[in-house]
Formats: C-alpha cells, sequence, structure tokens
C-alpha cells in the first residue's frame, strides 16, 4: 500500500526538521524518525512521492517486520511543480515530465540529495546506509546514487557518504539523456557503480512500467552490474505486499541484517 495522511503512534517515532541551503534555500517538512525494535545495523531515508508527506510512510515502517532498520522518514519542500501547472505540492524537485526528453531540475535535486545525505551523516561508522522511495522518491535515490558513483553532487560538491543499498519503486531514472557522458568520463565512477547495490520494483499505473523497465536497462547498460528490476501485475499507485516481501527479502540479504522479524 501506498500509505497516505495519518497519525503515527507508537513510541518507536519522533520528529525532527532540518532547512538545507546550497544555491537555493528550500524548507524541508520534518522528518519522522522509526527507532529499530533490534539491534540497530542499518539507517534508511525513506523518501515519499509527490504530494504526500514522511509522516505517511514512518506509520507503515512502524508495522514492517525490519526490526535491525532505523528508518528516516522527511517530507519534501512544498513548491510549484510545472507538471501540475504550477500547482504547489511537496515535491523533491520540479518536474516538467516523466521521459527522456525533459529536462531535469538539477539544482532541486542536488539541494534535495544534500539535504538526505545530510540526515544521514551523523549515523556510527559501523551502520550500514541506504537511500530508497517511491514515485518521485525513488528518483531522488537513483539521483543519489548517482552522485555516489560519480563523487559530487552535479553543482560540483562532493557527495560525502557510502551508500550500501538502494530501493526505488515505480519511479524512473532521472538525467537519463546525459548519465550515460557523465560515467563515460570517469573510470571511477564505473567501479562504484559496478559494486552497489540497487533493487528497482515497477508495474504502476501511474508512472508508466516502461519507465521502470528503461531506468534496469539504462543502469545496466551503464555498469550497474549488482541492480536487481522485479515487476509485478495489478498494481496502481501504491505497494503490495508481494512487493514489501521483496525489499524487506532484498534488504536483510543485501545489508546482511542479523534477523529479519521481531519478537512478538
Amino acid at each position: 500500500m501506498n500509505p497516505i495522511g495519518g497519525v503515527v503512534e507508537g513510541s518507536g517515532s519522533e520528529e525532527t526538521s532540518a532547512t538545507s541551503r546550497m544555491t537555493t534555500t528550500l524548507e524541508f517538512g520534518g522528518a519522522h524518525v522509526v527507532r529499530p525494535k533490534g539491534d540497530h545495523q542499518a539507517t534508511i531515508v525513506w523518501l515519499h512521492g509527490m504530494g504526500d508527506k514522511g509522516l505517511s510512510w514512518s506509520q507503515f515502517f512502524e508495522a514492517l517486520h525490519l526490526p535491525n532498520i532505523k528508518w528516516i522518514c522527511p517530507t519534501a519542500p512544498t513548491r510549484p511543480v510545472a507538471f501540475f501547472g504550477g500547482f504547489p505540492c511537496t515535491s523533491w524537485s520540479d518536474l516538467e515530465d516523466i521521459s527522456e526528453a525533459a529536462i531535469d531540475d538539477l539544482e532541486g535535486l542536488d539541494v534535495s540529495a544534500a539535504h538526505i545525505a545530510n540526515l544521514l551523516s551523523d549515523e556510527p561508522r559501523d551502520i550500514k546506509l541506504g537511500i530508497g522511495g517511491f514515485n518521485m522518491g525513488g528518483t531522488l535515490a537513483l539521483y543519489s546514487a548517482i552522485c555516489q558513483v560519480l563523487g559530487h553532487y552535479r553543482n560540483g560538491d562532493p557527495y560525502p557518504i557510502n551508500l550500501n543499498a538502494v530501493v526505488g519503486l515505480s519511479g524512473w531514472l532521472p538525467c537519463s539523456s546525459t548519465l550515460r557522458e557523465w560515467m563515460e568520463a570517469s573510470e571511477e565512477a564505473k567501479q562504484r557503480a559496478a559494486s552497489l547495490p540497487i533493487l528497482l520494483c515497477h508495474a504502476d499505473e501511474v508512472v508508466a512500467y516502461e519507465h521502470g523497465e528503461r531506468s534496469a536497462e539504462t543502469l545496466i547498460s551503464l555498469g550497474f552490474q549488482n541492480l536487481t528490476f522485479k515487476s509485478y501485475n495489478g498494481l496502481g499507485h501504491y505497494t503490495i505486499p508481494e512487493e514489501t516481501e521483496q525489499v524487506c527479502k532484498w534488504l536483510t540479504a543485501t545489508l546482511e541484517l542479523g534477523g529479519s522479524s521481531s519478537d512478538p
């Protein structure tokens, strides 16, 4: 399911807030934290889709059987989005269209990616780090993966963290028209791409399936060899139990977590 709205209950969640400044100042909403119910082995920032909030996904993760993961669910800034005719909504960047020909909002993507990296920057050194997301959140997760393998944001600032896992649900690959040129300019980027674990899942009625499939094909062709792509039938614009189970199994194996379920 794609949880929309609602109130988080239970002692496992807390709220923080942050403001990111790069070339543009944007006000990010609260980041809701779901504490691990077992030994803390990994921290994952999970990014919502356009128009949603981090609060709704934190409720989802409260009930998920991954007790060794700390989840951070931030909220994107509210901004005018060209895709909706300039109507303002929560969005990690501006968006003209979901197509390879569309012009990417690199400044907006850089600002949001830096905000997300900052949320992970204070985690203990022995904790494995990941970024995942749904819809545009999945797109920003992939953009963060691109920044890691290149070693920097598109504005030239260094990317400061090392990701151990990236997950994208019903999203699409940003910068697909220029990514090949960026990758071919760096041998180090190709080496880092080969080892970065990525899981992409797709079968969405709003974001066409072809966008997810093409995203996976493009990344694999550019050397992202540790990429898994899963498709599902009958999905609306939300997740389903089979997809959630796949994510849990993949994270448990990829991050080598000590357990996949919490005590009853």
